[in-house]
């Protein structure tokens, strides 16, 4: 079965034949399901298409990524489609310069789309990227307009109010980019890249078998790992976006006029390979292969793609090391990762405070494991529910002891600005922990069957409203004590272990999030006002109204059948077992 004809079945599911009414929504929801593994509730909120749709058909905001993917599906099953689409969303870059004016004429859900977008593009490095699905081919004209329109991207200077590039997906990168999503939980990159005669040296330098080759660009763009970060699990990092300043100097060397000397201006490529493969047809087979210095090189490359299949001079220097060993595959990574920009979190992955952190984390828990750069591979031998990672506890730690789950999910403040006030070393275990725990018992309940009846809206929102059903469980805890400051999260772990509690406080905090949202949605459609989920939960009306729903919920508690006294009772802690608010203002 061809990727046509997966869709096709696929796409005759009831979820889709409930919830969209004709093929081409039917087939985006495909994509976002299955390509950008959306959960259902994010895939119904994503699809942006219909009436007065302004050629959209999904909008998703990928905050782990800093990436706004503004989606246009073409389900076809002729073999051939014109330069039209490519043309519309040029019309759709023009008219995301002036959003307040897209948005008159769009319809509801749209407009709300758009201004979640608007709110991201105000964060720190995230950029736009255009993706033409289509189960179709492209003609000849259509591919000449998308690399004029990549090319037109590409050259935009720092006065454009945003970044963007634009990702064609036909019929063979579907097949391509579906492959790599059933990898992505268990992914072993392997590719095979041709090498032009002439153009290649293998050798043996310290025992280790090398291949060094200047590879067209062209095949560069085939390679498989890149866009879902796959490729690129033992580097430092994933891609740091097109934003970064070097990123922009390989774009417009790429589609201008010089592409012939990419060679010259690049640093090149490193990619180790548990396995190197030669062929006599000149294919070199990759198995396990994995790019240590490069990423953003290739990610760039790609976004560029249309602009390079026109391109018959350009080339890029890649190394390829045949290396088994761990130890000496990192430290290759580490040593080749030198030139570029990287983000405030990278900077800290070796801060003493964060040492401190996971040192003695995994000394206290053996079987855990604190992943602290970018692309840290778990050991086998870990146990999942002790394993936590730096860019999450740095979350947790906003929600829980700054009490601003608002500002949770934006990485870039949190280990620049809030960095020192945040980190503490002195962080017991014990409460790295308990936080995790938390955590991973509210995401065990943000699943479709909604176990705990979350709003859902707010399950649409699962990269922001998580942080705040956190929050409320330090609220409800500080609460029921009368306290005002903050809990320890091992003491409040401990007290809801001895009284099996663990369900209920999330259940308490699901209950607060949906009494808080209602109220507030009310409150603006009573005043004749639109309310914005993604405006609010990104608000500090957001943490005002989870407390007012709060206190009204243990005031109420009698009436509900539980009595307020116990659960005082069952969650009484000890002045000691708080600290005072992290200011994060």
């Amino acid at each position: 079965m061809n990727i046509v004809e997966k869709i096709k079945e696929d796409i005759k599911q009831p979820y889709y034949k409930t919830n969209y009414p004709n093929d081409g929504q039917r087939f985006v929801a495909w994509y976002m399901r299955n390509i950008h593994l959306l959960d259902q509730l994010q895939t119904k909120d994503a699809i942006t298409d219909g009436a007065k749709d302004k050629q959209i058909d999904a909008i998703y905001v990928d905050n782990d990524n800093a990436k706004i993917y503004v989606v246009q599906g073409k389900y076809y099953t002729g073999d051939s489609i014109n330069a039209e689409p490519v043309r519309e969303l040029v019309s759709v870059h023009s008219q995301l310069h002036d959003i307040e004016k897209m948005q008159e004429d769009a319809n509801p859900h749209l407009k709300h789309k758009l201004c979640e977008l608007s709110n991201a593009l105000e964060e720190d490095g995230y950029s736009i990227c255009y993706e033409l699905i289509t189960t179709s081919y492209l003609t000849d004209e259509a591919q000449n307009d998308a690399a004029a329109f990549q090319t037109k991207l590409a050259q935009e200077d720092d006065t454009a109010p945003f970044t963007a590039d634009l990702e064609i997906i036909d019929r063979d990168g579907l097949e391509m980019a579906y492959e790599q999503a059933v990898l992505k939980d268990n992914p072993v990159v392997n590719n095979t890249i041709h090498l032009e005669e002439g153009k290649y040296l293998i050798t043996e330098l310290n025992s280790t078998k090398v291949v060094v080759s200047a590879v067209s660009l062209k095949e560069c763009i085939k390679i498989n790992g890149i866009k879902d970060g796959s490729l690129f699990q033992k580097n430092v990092r994933q891609s740091l976006g097109i934003n970064n300043s070097i990123n922009k100097k390989i774009k417009k060397t790429i589609t201008g006029d010089n592409s012939g000397d990419f060679f010259f201006f690049h640093n090149g490529i490193t990619a180790i390979c548990q396995r190197i493969e030669e062929k006599e047809n000149g294919d070199l087979v990759l198995h396990g292969m994995s790019v240590v210095n490069g990423c953003q090189s290739l990610n760039t490359i790609l976004s560029c793609s249309e602009s390079i299949k026109k391109k018959n001079d350009a080339y890029v220097l890649f190394r390829f090391y045949e290396i088994q060993q761990k130890d000496r595959a990192e430290a290759i990574s580490i040593n080749t990762n030198s030139q570029s920009v990287v983000k405030a979190r990278d900077l800290h992955s070796n801060d003493k405070r964060v040492l401190s952190l996971k040192k003695a984390y995994e000394n206290h828990y053996p079987q855990g494991f604190f992943a602290t750069k970018r692309g840290d591979i778990v050991p086998a031998d870990k146990d999942k529910d002790y394993v936590i990672d730096l860019s999450s506890f740095g979350k947790y730690l906003m929600a829980w002891y700054s009490q601003r789950p608002n500002i949770s999910y934006g990485e870039t403040n949190i280990f620049s600005k809030y960095f020192t006030k945040l980190f503490n070393p002195d962080y017991k275990p014990e409460d790295v922990y308990a936080l995790n725990f938390f955590m991973k018992k509210i995401m065990e309940n943000w699943t479709e069957d909604n176990p705990l009846s979350i709003d859902e809206t707010i399950l649409t929102m699962k990269a922001y409203a998580p942080y705040h059903f956190l929050f409320a469980i330090s609220s409800i805890v500080a609460k029921c004590n009368g306290n005002s400051n903050v809990p320890f999260p091992s003491a409040v772990l401990k007290v809801v272990e001895q009284n099996n509690l663990a369900n209920q406080l999330v259940a308490l905090a699901a209950t607060c999030m949906n009494n808080a949202f209602n109220a507030a949605k009310d409150k603006a459609q009573g005043e004749g006002k639109d309310f914005i989920p993604q405006n609010w939960v990104k608000s500090k009306a957001s943490i005002d109204a989870i407390r007012a729903a709060i206190t009204n919920m243990i005031s109420f508690l009698p009436m509900m059948g539980e009595p307020q006294r116990s659960l005082k009772d069952k969650l009484k802690m000890d002045a000691s077992n708080f600290r005072y608010v992290l200011s994060a203002d």
